[in-house]
């Protein structure tokens, strides 16, 4: 046992909460009784039924006396469970009853003379075609069309339904795997990659750093990888490859920036998959092979601070990991923070306060949501999401709240002294789950208590468990915004012709600044003279593209149409989508093209994407 690990070993003792309170409802799991701790997947990929087939060998340590174990599924076809020995024994099992969010509980009868404190079951099972956590592609959805592809995603609580386990984040366990695929394709995982593999269906992977399930990652399809420095890299299809890595030439910089902020990197390599447009989220930060969308390769790494946020979570998240869905601030909001501070080191900083105040503006327009559909519990930092989908957590409130969260931290006590707090957690917490609760009280005992800080018990209720923004908050200004609201001001009344206004230079986020807060009664005549400056309906920058077609949905500025349509049916990303259906439905023409558009669109869609818009279409 390493330093750090005996540090992290006695956080957890030190300031354990009854285990059973930890997951609040999202698993079925008995981790009270049984905990696992290591789990090796042996899967064949079959593209023709869209399943993943074979087995899963789960070793489990006896926390307690019990007779039962229970697991989480969803949509899993179980054949057997044996008990591995000399000879294997077959178990009895049943699955109980199936939960629209849960899933299928799997519930393993285990022999009364069982009684050794470390057991190993092989469970033999295959998925579903409509599998929550897995994205089968045609040759057609991908972006060099000529292979198909698979991906999964696991979170929040997606695991479950391509591997039977202990889907909780409070446990972490080690992996390995062998994939088989067809062999024309190349499978890579969230752990150790063969970056000069060759492409002959067969490949084994292991994972030893211990992570919790939703952390679980797999890609198959036509792969090519190019390094990017002597601990990065980037796999993608061929014909993204060599743009991709242009795009993040940089991230060798931020991984070592990373690394004097806030300790070593310890994970090994950091490589990136990107994936097609289909995928349903900005990026996940499986370890060691972090997912990307395509829509941040905007060609002047303007949104690159995705990936710095992705790397990010090698510290705050991967390594110290939310306990509980309800926490899942403290991966998103921290991280979003180190996020920012890697954009300040690398690119200035107006660039992060730029982001900053573009992400307290989305903060804002979320809570008023939020607040208008009577959800205003869902601004905590710690929402209570029993009967809820963890995904619904999964907004602005845990990162951008969060985020403010940091800075108040940081203007109380001084960059130094929260650098050196946040050093000091990673390591006391490493490679462990860590609730809100126990976060609070670690922050009392190694902050709140030491002399000359300035921050009250108060003033931490007020952020964990208020609604809306804290008085207290500390709320980030840009003045280069002020610039761009100057100018934006003077075309809206008519003083300045859009011709004329003074934009050269403007980046990416200024631009969006400029987007996203013209006026709602912006007609479609003067949309039109905007479009004819500055051709927003032709962009390619998929955040301008985004802006741009919300307001073009307001104001019904019909030369758009198109570009919406296309926009709907060619990328996948949550964020970017459901804000425009969103828009759309606002009006009846509006349900009308949404509908239309959405039916074409569906099948790109992620499973839990579709399945989300199809309840936001249902009454409709």
């Amino acid at each position: 046992m390493s330093v750090i690990r005996h540090l992290a070993a006695s956080a957890i003792a030190l300031f354990a909460i009854d285990a059973q309170a930890l997951d609040m409802g999202h698993s079925y799991a008995n981790t009270t009784q049984f905990r696992t701790t290591h789990a090796a997947l042996d899967l064949t990929a079959d593209f023709d039924s869209k399943r993943l087939k074979g087995y899963v060998d789960l070793t489990f340590e006896r926390v307690a006396p019990g007779a039962e174990l229970i697991l989480d599924t969803r949509d899993l076809s179980i054949s057997s469970v044996h008990l591995q020995g000399s000879p294997p024994t077959a178990l009895p099992f049943k699955l109980g009853k199936t939960d629209a969010i849960l899933g299928t509980p799997l519930a393993i009868t285990l022999p009364a003379t069982l009684t050794a404190k470390s057991f190993i079951l092989r469970i033999d099972y295959e998925t579903s075609p409509g599998a929550s956590g897995l994205q089968w592609l045609t040759p057609a959805q991908t972006a060099g069309k000529k292979q198909p592809f698979l991906y999964s995603q696991s979170q929040a609580i997606h695991a479950r339904s391509w591997i039977p386990l202990q889907d909780t984040p409070q446990i972490r366990l080690t992996y390995s795997a062998h994939i088989r695929t067809p062999p024309q394709l190349l499978a890579v995982m969230s752990a150790g990659n063969d970056v000069d593999a060759k492409r002959d269906g067969d490949y084994s992977f292991d994972m030893p750093q211990a992570i919790p399930s939703y952390l679980f990652a797999l890609g198959i399809g036509d792969l090519v990888f190019r390094p990017l420095g002597p601990r990065t890299g980037v796999f993608a299809e061929p014909v993204t490859a060599d743009v991709a890595a242009r795009e993040f030439s940089d991230v060798e910089s931020m991984l070592t920036t990373c690394e004097k902020l806030f300790g070593p990197y310890r994970w090994g390599r950091y490589d990136m998959l990107i994936l097609p447009p289909s995928f349903m989220w900005g990026g996940m930060e499986n370890p060691r092979l972090t997912f990307v969308t395509p829509t941040v390769l905007a060609g002047d790494k303007s949104l690159v601070s995705l990936i710095a946020h992705e790397l990010a979570h090698s510290w705050s998240g991967n390594l110290v990991t939310n306990g509980n869905w309800e926490s899942a601030w403290l991966n998103e909001g921290f991280t979003t923070y180190l996020e920012r501070r890697i954009v300040e080191v690398l690119y200035g900083a107006d660039r992060r306060a730029m982001d900053d105040v573009l992400g307290l503006q989305s903060l804002r327009r979320e809570i008023a949501e939020l607040e208008s559909k009577g959800d205003g519990q869902l601004t905590r930092l710690t929402p209570d999401l029993r009967g809820r989908d963890p995904d619904d957590n999964f907004g602005e409130i845990p990162y951008e709240k969060g985020r403010l969260f940091a800075g108040f931290l940081e203007a109380r006590l001084g960059r130094e002294r929260l650098d050196k707090f946040l050093r000091g957690y990673f390591d006391h917490f490493a490679f462990h789950s860590v609730t809100t609760q126990e976060f609070d009280k670690y922050l009392e005992a190694n902050l709140l208590s030491q002399p000359g800080v300035d921050i009250s018990k108060a003033d931490i209720k007020e952020w964990l468990e208020g609604t809306g923004i804290p008085a207290i908050a500390v709320l980030p200004t840009s003045d280069a915004f002020d610039r761009v609201d100057v100018q934006r001001k003077a075309w809206f009344d008519g003083k300045t012709p859009a011709t004329q206004l003074q934009v050269k230079g403007w980046n990416t986020q200024q631009w969006l600044q400029f987007l996203d807060n013209l006026p709602a009664e912006t007609s479609a005549a003067r949309l039109g003279e905007l479009d004819a400056a500055f051709h927003f309906t032709a962009a390619t920058n998929s955040e301008i593209v985004h802006s741009w077609l919300k307001n073009a949905i307001r104001a019904g500025y019909a030369p758009a149409w198109p570009r919406l349509e296309q926009f709907l049916t060619s990328i996948g990303r949550r964020r970017l989508v459901r804000d425009l259906y969103d828009e759309l439905i606002k009006t009846p023409a509006g349900v009308v093209r949404a509908k239309a558009i959405y039916a074409k669109a569906r099948p790109l869609y992620q499973v839990p994407l579709a399945q989300q818009l199809d309840d936001l279409f249902k009454p409709l």
